[in-house]
This record gives C-alpha cells, sequence and structure tokens, in this order.
C-alpha cells in the first residue's frame, strides 16, 4: 500500500458548546496504529453559542497539536462544513467526526485495520453489525436507516449495513475528486454513489458502537431528511 503517515480528523460543528470540548479531547486521547499522526481539522458552520470560544481554549491548552479551525461566513449546513474540510485537510486518510458525543474516538483503529490488511480505499463504521455497544432510542430511526441502506444498496450494486453512519474513512486523495452538492444531510448517500461509481475501490465496513442523543440531547436529522436522502439516493445513482 501506499505510505499512510496523517490522518485527518473532519469535524464539522454548529453549535455543540456542551460537548466539543470533551470531543476533542477524546481524539487527542486516542493513540493511532502504526504510529499515525493527527491532524484535527474543525469547521464551525456559523455558530451562534460559544463553539469558537471552546476549540480556541482547546487550541491555547495544546498548542503543540495539530488543530486547524475554519469558519463558514454563514450557516450552510453539514455537507458543506464537511466539504470545507475536506479540501483543507492533508492526510493522507480522513474521517468524520460529528462534534456530539454519539460515535468514540477510540474505535479509529478498527477502521484502520482494513487499510493495513488489504489496503482498503474506503472503510465504514457499521452502528448495525458486530458486538459493540448500542444505545437504544428510536424504532423508526432504526427503521428509516435500514430502510435507505437497503435503497442505496440496490441502486448502487452494495452489500453495506449502514450507508448513513458519520463513521466513513476515506483515502484522501479519492475524497477530494468528489464534487459534493449537498449541503446537509444528503452528504451520506451522496458520497456512497460517487463512491460506488470509481473502478476498483476497495470498500469495507467494521462494526462500531452508537451513544445516540435525543433531540433534547441536540440530536438535527429530521423526518424531512430522510425524504431528502431518498431524493439523494436516486438523483446520484444517474447523475455526478
Amino acid at each position: 500500500m501506499t505510505e499512510f503517515k496523517k490522518l485527518s480528523i473532519l469535524i464539522p460543528a454548529y453549535n455543540e458548546e456542551a460537548t466539543i470540548l470533551s470531543i476533542l479531547e477524546k481524539v487527542k486521547a486516542v493513540e493511532l496504529t502504526n504510529d499515525i499522526q493527527k491532524e484535527i481539522v474543525i469547521v464551525n458552520d456559523c455558530s451562534k453559542d460559544k463553539t469558537v470560544e471552546k476549540v480556541e481554549e482547546f487550541m491555547t491548552r495544546y498548542p503543540d497539536l495539530d488543530v486547524k479551525l475554519f469558519s463558514q461566513s454563514y450557516n450552510q449546513g453539514k455537507g458543506a462544513a464537511i466539504n470545507r474540510a475536506i479540501q483543507e485537510c492533508t492526510g493522507d486518510y480522513l474521517i468524520v467526526q460529528d462534534a456530539d458525543l454519539e460515535y468514540d474516538p477510540d474505535e479509529y483503529n478498527l477502521l484502520l485495520k482494513p487499510v493495513f490488511m488489504d489496503n482498503a480505499d474506503v472503510v465504514y463504521g457499521s452502528r448495525f453489525m458486530g458486538h459493540h455497544p448500542h444505545r437504544i432510542l428510536f424504532f423508526w430511526h432504526s427503521i428509516g436507516n435500514k430502510f435507505l441502506t437497503f435503497l442505496s444498496n440496490m441502486m448502487n450494486n452494495l452489500n453495506l449495513t449502514d450507508m448513513e453512519t458519520c463513521y466513513k474513512l476515506v483515502r484522501s486523495s479519492i475524497a477530494k475528486e468528489i464534487q459534493i452538492k449537498e449541503k446537509r444531510f444528503g452528504i451520506e448517500p451522496e458520497i456512497t454513489a460517487k463512491l460506488a461509481k470509481i473502478p476498483r475501490i476497495r470498500i469495507y465496513e467494521v462494526g462500531i458502537s452508537y451513544y445516540g442523543r435525543t433531540y433534547e440531547e441536540g440530536k438535527k436529522i429530521g423526518w424531512k431528511d430522510g425524504f431528502r436522502a431518498i431524493w439523494c439516493i436516486f438523483k446520484y445513482r444517474f447523475t455526478n
């Protein structure tokens, strides 16, 4: 495989003052396998709270840590923030890390394993496979996720168990060539459809934990995003 020296951890953040410091501390504490270095790229999506102040506090506390902070001039959505982070990052591979506490950075090494074992280009972290802990929340969200994954698999000839997962580890050179058009949560089916079109791409999936949030705790995705995801699955199967 090509030499792998740095992992870029992309954190889109919008009004996450309550959790941003906790997730950054968790990311900092992770020791990556094979002496991989970390780069943390945070894109503030025009937060109205103290998200930026919290990030700057973290950067002041750890001046030797490779952290980059970018701010959008106006609120554009999670997809736009991720797209900005992809273009700004410098790692060999990248992974998206939500600014909340739903996903566990300690599991980065689980996603890295297929890279070193079989030169994987992409590794999805599935919330629906393996023996890892999952918080029990919404029945219809689970059904919706599985339906969207089934529809995406059918359209793209894949056999994923969790297309909507945040944890997608991607070779940066591949990610930077994808022209992302979705501004919000439609980015997940869009990226999956566009990855599936790449000849000879090596896609893997591993089981991960999931510590979901309720809407009272800050969860942002809703039923309208589900309908948008269906539209995106069909749209990006047939267009670029």
